[in-house]
């Protein structure tokens, strides 16, 4: 018989909820490491996430997609991106969301065209041309 276990209270400790810029670079990240990079392929070694997955389901997969890239989006608009980065934001997001709709070959726009990771590069950006102490060397 399978064994009940409890959340551990404390892991809502470790989340960065405030809205400081650190806390929404590292949460915007989270989401793009979840959305396309959390699993790699054996043999050809490409990550995929959550967005090619979600493909699988018809429809709905593309809308979930769509609403993890709208969040991106609001938590651009609460750092004062400029109207014209979060237009290009959110074409991103369009663009994924509108081939991920097309019935049997949705996951392969979703493979190659990795819109969350596209919008992350454009936050970071912001956050380091606006916001220098929110800077992280990457590994």
């Amino acid at each position: 018989m399978a064994q009940t276990r409890r959340i551990d209270p404390t892991i809502f400790d470790r989340l960065p909820l405030k809205r400081d810029p650190q806390s929404v670079r590292a949460r915007v990240e989270a989401i793009e490491r979840v959305m396309e990079r959390a699993v790699v392929i054996p043999g050809i070694n490409r990550p995929v996430g959550l967005d090619v997955m979600l493909g699988l389901v018809p429809v709905a997969g593309s809308f979930v997609g769509a609403v993890a890239g709208a969040y991106m989006l609001w938590e651009a608009r609460n750092v004062g991106m400029s109207k014209l980065s979060m237009a290009r934001m959110a074409g991103n997001v369009g663009v994924d969301w509108a081939l991920g709709l097309i019935p049997g070959i949705g996951i392969v726009p979703d493979f190659f065209f990795r819109s969350n990771t596209r919008n992350l590069r454009l936050i970071r950006r912001h956050l380091d041309k606006h916001h220098p102490g929110t800077v992280t060397v990457e590994r």
